[in-house]
């Protein structure tokens, strides 16, 4: 199992977190999603490698911003 973290910006309510979690969970590979709505931290658990790339648009999908590494 491999894990990545980021970093969300604007999220203000569970509503916002859902709305990530659902979008990043999408994603090709990835089996878990946790959100901490008071950091903005979001990790993604998947058998491989998740493209970057593919999280940020998942992220901006759902209305929000990735904070760069």
């Amino acid at each position: 199992m491999i894990e990545a973290s980021y970093t969300v910006t604007g999220m203000t309510c569970d509503h916002c977190a859902r709305s990530v979690t659902e979008e990043v969970s999408k994603i090709n590979k990835v089996s878990g999603v946790s959100v901490s709505l008071p950091t903005g931290a979001v990790t993604v658990r998947s058998s491989e490698p998740v493209n970057d790339a593919d999280v940020r648009a998942a992220v901006e999908e759902a209305g929000y911003e990735l904070a760069a590494r």
